[in-house]
């Protein structure tokens, strides 16, 4: 059984699943379609994705430009400080963002519908990430927003080094720069 607490930007949740932990270890469901439905939300994935960090590194800010793709993240090693920025058109909360740290311990996932840039920060020594996506990765299609854009104004973790980012990375625009925007759900 899955959690779903609602964030303050609509549609973005966070999921807590229900663990049964006894002298072994423990188990827990991360993702049940039937919870999902109940929740109305209606999600097919196709891909899942996984990668390795090391602490200060910063993923992101990361999107699609013309095949969008929702996304359930979470952590499964380590901690990390994960974001999501509204770029619906029309949204009351277009540009604002959602950042929670999720961790192997907390098991705690993030939610984020299409139409959002998305990108962690590894807090803690290393960290291992994993995500399913409901569209799969187009290389083409890659679009991006600076991490510390201004008018976005993310509060990332400080930590004892420096951050770490991809060449790629670096480069992303500004939200400004980009006039990126996505149609809301349910919009053609």
């Amino acid at each position: 059984m899955l959690t779903f607490e609602p964030t303050k930007i609509k549609d973005v949740y966070i999921i807590t699943p229900k663990v049964f932990g006894d002298d072994r270890g423990y188990f827990m469901e991360t993702f049940s379609d039937q919870d999902f439905q109940q929740q109305g939300l209606h999600y097919t994935f196709v891909q899942d994705n996984q990668s390795s960090s090391k602490q200060g590194v910063l993923r992101g800010l990361h999107f699609q430009k013309s095949h969008p793709q929702a996304k359930l993240v979470r952590v499964l090693k380590g901690e990390v400080f994960d974001v999501a920025v509204d770029l619906r058109k029309d949204s009351k909360t277009y540009g604002q963002y959602v950042g929670v740290l999720l961790s192997a311990e907390n098991k705690k996932q993030l939610l984020i519908p299409r139409g959002f840039a998305h990108g962690f920060l590894v807090v803690s020594d290393s960290a291992e990430f994993a995500y399913k996506c409901d569209e799969f990765y187009h290389p083409e299609d890659e679009g991006g927003l600076k991490f510390d854009d201004p008018d976005v104004n993310i509060a990332w973790p400080k930590l004892d080094c420096d951050y770490i980012l991809s060449e790629k990375d670096k480069l992303h625009p500004s939200l400004k720069d980009s006039k990126i925007t996505f149609a809301l759900e349910g919009e053609k």
